[in-house]
């Protein structure tokens, strides 16, 4: 017989691999932490103190970084509490500057499209592989359009434009069968990445029914620069 608090029961830990989305605070000391996991799709949790104690979280609440997460669901709850977080790969480590303004873009990509609990490995192997290939210093412009890429065939909306240069189109058929470790010995000017960013970026508009803030902060940084 069961002498001890039911409600304990009703509330399974879980430790998991995952990927932060966004971050943002909740009162004075906590944040709302949201989050793809590898195994049950997105989630939302509280991260109690998380604006005070560096012992659990420290910087790994960071967008698009991979990390340990341990949480606990509580039933009839929309948010879990997120307990512990250990961070083992951040964009940060970028050697890039320039990369790190594409962080928040591909975060808020990856948030639009993930689902609530809803399982989806391949969008979070996705993810995990643009944070490694950041580290390792990929060409952030090329790495940009192979993320959309990806990310419009794995949602199952992805269009090819014929009105895109063959420059461009052959980037495309090359970024369907190449790691995006090796992006950086691809032969593609400027010119056409620009194009399948044009391309992209009507795509994502079309089916998100929006223009993506991240993606108008990277077009004024780019304004700026030049």
């Amino acid at each position: 017989m069961w002498y001890g608090d039911e409600s304990a029961l009703r509330m399974p830990l879980y430790t998991t691999d995952a990927l932060i989305l966004r971050c943002y605070k909740l009162g004075e000391s906590d944040r709302i932490v949201v989050f793809l996991t590898s195994d049950r799709g997105k989630k939302r949790g509280v991260a109690k103190n998380a604006r005070q104690s560096r012992r659990r979280f420290g910087g790994a609440l960071e967008p698009l970084t991979c990390g340990r997460i341990t949480y606990v669901e509580r039933e009839r709850r929309d948010l879990v509490r997120v307990d512990y977080v250990e961070q083992t790969r951040s964009p940060m480590s970028a050697v890039d500057g320039d990369a790190l303004g594409y962080v928040g873009y591909f975060a808020e990509l990856i948030d639009e499209w993930a689902q609530e609990a809803d399982p989806n490995e391949p969008l979070f192997r996705l993810g995990a592989s643009m944070v490694e290939a950041i580290a390792e210093g990929v060409p952030i412009e090329r790495l940009a359009r192979y993320f959309e890429y990806w990310l419009l065939r794995l949602q199952g909306v992805y269009e090819v434009d014929d009105r895109i240069s063959a420059d461009a189109k052959t980037f495309l058929v090359s970024a369907r069968t190449c790691s995006p470790f090796t992006l950086g010995r691809l032969t593609v000017s400027n010119g056409a990445l620009r194009e399948i960013e044009a391309a992209h970026r009507a795509l994502i508009s079309m089916h998100l029914e929006k223009d993506l803030k991240s993606a108008r902060v990277l077009r004024e940084i780019r304004r700026e620069q030049c």
